[in-house]
């Protein structure tokens, strides 16, 4: 992870990236997306630093009002701690997040309504379905946790929320943690994505793009 002295800092935006994931795997296939289906209600699903959650509202706020609920601990994952990154590294990202989403907002002042959730995705997507959110949603964004489990039941309970001829997007889709024993197979996304695309797949139809993500249109309930 990098430092508070390798920060990327637009100076028209003021926007606060430690990296360029999003820009690098998602931002172009996205342009033609959020074209074709215009989300106003989103929900995300693993937000690090913000840029994800930066890019949907500044795209869409300027041509209708956006609410964009985000979920995250800002623990970072068993990968990031495999890597030493520690709890104030984590403590960084989260501000960060806040600065650049702060920010965003503030640029469609009445248009982006940004709500927070802090915690685990399981927990915060169960309090979410018992607030009546289910079927909510336009486009659901899975990019948390990658171990397999934790992925499932972000699929799970994600697509409960999501309304009928919405997208959910699965993020990082062909990653791997590299072992030194190999690949660990509960420890990557994948398997969980296909588990849960074969066991509905009569509710749903695989959206052609670039399978380092992989969308889905919910047909049915």
């Amino acid at each position: 992870m990098a430092n508070s002295g390798d920060l990327s800092i637009d100076s028209m935006t003021l926007y606060q990236f430690t990296n360029n994931w999003f820009d690098t795997v998602a931002k172009g296939l996205w342009d033609q997306f959020m074209a074709r289906y215009a989300p106003a209600r989103i929900l995300e699903i693993g937000s690090y630093e913000g840029a994800s959650a930066c890019y949907l509202i500044d795209t869409l706020a300027p041509h209708h009002p956006v609410e964009l609920h985000c979920i995250d601990s800002w623990e970072g994952g068993l990968e990031h701690q495999a890597e030493g990154v520690s709890p104030a590294d984590m403590a960084a990202v989260e501000s960060r997040f806040h600065h650049n989403v702060t920010q965003s907002a503030g640029q469609h002042a009445g248009r982006a309504k940004v709500v927070v959730h802090k915690g685990y995705s399981d927990e915060c997507l169960a309090r979410l379905i018992a607030e009546g959110k289910k079927g909510y949603f336009d486009f659901v964004y899975v990019d948390g946790s990658h171990q397999a489990a934790d992925v499932l039941a972000d699929a799970v309970l994600g697509f409960k929320l999501l309304k009928v001829g919405g997208v959910i997007a699965f993020d990082d889709y062909l990653w791997s943690e590299q072992l030194p024993t190999g690949k660990d197979p509960l420890r990557c996304p994948k398997p969980a994505i296909d588990a849960f695309v074969n066991l509905n797949c009569r509710k749903l139809d695989v959206l052609s793009a670039p399978l380092y993500q992989l969308y889905v249109r919910k047909l049915a309930d």
